[in-house]
């Protein structure tokens, strides 16, 4: 029983802890750029700044912010997933392992999250 409500928290810290501090850190600055019309941004993926911009912020502030309510948990996942896999092999390709490091740590994270689902402290639990 103890383990079982210890896996519980450990899921939902798992879920919440990165997500905000995606959204806080990243989410919402890049948010912030966007209503501000401040479209000056890489365009890591050819299809432009302002499209860029705006999947960023899709998968750094809205996605995160479902995944800490834990709404549509491992679908939101995705694409933060991806907004990190963009930043980690194609933005920071080339860089040292120190500069990607903080992407590819929540790459893994939001990975973690696809695959075990957010637990029983989220709308999607079970």
């Amino acid at each position: 029983m103890q383990k079982k409500l210890f896996n519980e928290i450990g899921l939902a810290l798992l879920r919440i802890v990165p997500s905000v501090m995606m959204i806080t850190i990243h989410g919402i600055p890049k948010f912030q750029n966007l209503i501000a019309g401040k479209m000056k941004f890489s365009d890591p993926i050819g299809i432009g700044e302002a499209p860029s911009l705006f999947l960023a912020v899709i998968g750094e502030l809205v996605c995160p912010i479902l995944i800490v309510l834990g709404f549509k948990t491992r679908w939101a996942a995705l694409p933060a997933a991806i907004t990190m896999g963009v930043a980690a092999f194609i933005k920071h390709g080339s860089d040292p392992l120190a500069t990607k490091e903080l992407a590819l740590l929540y790459l893994t994270f939001f990975l973690v999250i696809m695959f075990v689902g957010p637990g029983k402290y989220s709308f999607d639990r079970k």
